[in-house]
This record gives structure tokens, sequence and C-alpha cells, in this order.
């Protein structure tokens, strides 16, 4: 069975929830079978209310930008079908889950939880893990795991949650995204916003595919008769190499 895991990030009008904040953008990346199939889905949200000067910093998202946006309740429908039933990868998942049942909670007559639609990873908690005592924002995690992030001159969901889909199969074992691109997949929503590709470094289409060299009969004997010699100390070995 395929396993789908959807890279989530969200930018805001502010850090506190408690305080009446709102979501002002979504950015979802799919990863199927650890690699990146290129879809997405991409959509700011008008908040219905002010954004703080300190968000507008760091993603640059202003008031007037979103006019003419819809608010929540009306791309909530779309975009729960889009992740629903996968495995959510998320930085710091408390602050997305927080506003995402936020929202959740205003539609009308839905009790409906994030957690109850899909599961959650936090690769913060799981870079605090791997890596302690360091730093692990995401930025710090690019340079570690030497991901290309020169376009993130500020924050934005979709080109967030496109770097951390590469940060977290580097830091899951490496990535397989076979050269496919953004532009490569079917895109669930789209909305003329900034440009949103991350300028992440991916494998060509034209490649040439890599020669397989056999062993030869020399060396699959060697490895034989290191085999038999292993048989009389630990058993004998589950399998053999033959040569041709």
């Amino acid at each position: 069975m395929d396993r789908r895991q959807i890279v989530l990030d969200t930018e805001t009008t502010g850090l506190e929830v408690t305080q009446g904040h709102r979501i002002i953008e979504i950015g979802c990346v799919e990863i199927v079978n650890r690699r990146i199939t290129g879809r997405h889905y991409h959509q700011y949200v008008h908040p219905e209310r002010d954004i703080d000067a300190g968000a507008m910093e760091v993603h640059g998202i202003t008031l007037e930008f979103l006019a003419g946006k819809p608010v929540f309740p009306e791309v909530a429908e779309e975009f729960i079908d889009f992740i629903k039933g996968a495995e959510l990868i998320i930085h710091n998942a408390p602050f997305d889950v927080g506003f995402i049942d936020a929202e959740l909670a205003k539609l009308e007559g839905a009790s409906t939880r994030l957690s109850e639609i899909c599961a959650v990873i936090d690769t913060l908690q799981m870079a605090r893990h791997k890596h302690p005592g360091q730093r692990n924002n995401l930025d710090a995690l690019c340079q570690r795991y030497e991901i290309d992030n020169t376009s993130r001159a500020l924050h934005g969901a979709l080109l967030d949650a496109e770097i951390l889909a590469e940060v977290y199969l580097a830091m899951t074992g490496g990535q397989a995204s076979l050269g496919l691109s953004a532009e490569a997949g079917d895109n669930a929503s789209t909305d003329g916003g900034p440009e949103s590709t991350a300028g992440i470094r991916r494998l060509p289409n034209n490649r040439k595919p890599l020669p397989v060299i056999s062993a030869s009969r020399e060396e699959c004997q060697r490895h034989e008769d290191r085999l038999t010699e292993l048989d009389s100390v630990a058993g004998e070995a589950l399998w053999r190499v033959h040569g041709p």
C-alpha cells in the first residue's frame, strides 16, 4: 500500500491563536513512497482581521494583497480533501495544528480536529532528537543537510513546505524526487500568488542510466570462500552468490 505524506506549512496574522490570530496562507506538498510527486495545494486566505506588523516582516503578506481572497470556510472542503488520510509532516507541528484546529472549529456545524483527519509528524521534535543542543530551525537544517534555500528571503507557506519536504527526506535517509518538480504534477489549487518554487536542485529527466557492473567469476568465488569461513563460526549462511 502506498504511503502518502503531505508536508504542510501555514502563515498567519500573528503568533498566538489564543489571541484570535488567523491563517492567511496554506501550502502543502505531496510525497508518495518517499518521492515528491509534484502535486501541491496552495491557497491564500483572507483572515477577516488585521495582520500584526511583526508577522508581515516575516512573510511579507499584507491585508491589501489578501483583498478578494477566499475566507477559510470557502476553501475548507478542498483543503481537507487534499490532506485526508495522509500523514502530515510539519515543522513545529503544535503551532500549525493549533491554527488549523481553530479554523476548523469555526466551521458551521463542524467539530472536526486535524488529528481526526491525519496523523502528524513533527520534524522539529525529530530534529531535536537527532541533533540535541543544536539549532534546528528550517534554515539551520537546510545548512546541515545541504538543501538549497537561497530563494527563502521571506517565509512563504508553499515555499517552506517545498524546502521542508527536501529536509525531511534527507533527515530520514535520503530523498528520491527523481527530477519531479512542482510544475510537473497536478496542482490542487493555484491562485496567481507570488512565485513559490524553491529553486531546489533535482535530478535531470534525461540523465543516462547507471551502468550495471557484474562481479567477476573470481570475485564471486572469493565471496563464496568467505561465506564458507563464516559457516564454520556462525552456522550455514542463508544465501549464496554464484558466479556466472
